[in-house]
């Protein structure tokens, strides 16, 4: 039997699943890595941003089955569709970290509006989640990029 092709719906948050666990991952892998000037605060805003994304990821996947979507989030499909840079591994200095979640918050979020226009077309409820979770990453995108300007 072949597969369906997937529906607007599924394509948005299924997109947005693999790139909030792959950020979720990415976080703790830095949360664990990291050294540097101001560790404890970025060590501490890490874990912040990663339970705001698990709980989105969680709420995305959920969203996904109550409209007739299987949600796949295994790890080869994470690592294949992620729209997301991969993080290297070792040791991170703590100012790259900064800047480089700052910069995948703010993807995460861009590729979300993306689909929103053609999205709202057929499902407002699943346009609403989706534009509440970028305006979420957003925002810690904003925490983040404001901890390193200068005043």
């Amino acid at each position: 039997m072949p597969n369906k092709p997937l529906k607007i719906q599924e394509t948005s948050l299924q997109e947005a699943l693999v790139d909030l666990v792959d950020l979720a991952l990415q976080g703790k892998q830095a949360h664990w890595n990291i050294h540097g000037p101001h560790f404890r605060s970025v060590h501490l805003q890490l874990d912040e941003i990663i339970a705001q994304v698990r709980a989105a990821s969680d709420e995305v996947a959920e969203r996904l089955v109550a409209i007739g979507g299987a949600p796949d989030a295994r790890a080869a499909t994470v690592a294949e569709t992620s729209g997301l840079d991969a993080l290297e591994g070792g040791r991170l200095a703590t100012d790259k970290v900064v800047r480089q979640f700052e910069e995948r918050l703010q993807t995460a979020s861009d590729r979300i509006k993306g689909h929103l226009d053609a999205l709202d077309e057929k499902d407002h409820l699943s346009t609403d989640l989706l534009t509440g979770i970028a305006i979420g990453l957003e925002k810690q995108a904003w925490m983040l990029r404001a901890s390193t300007e200068d005043v």
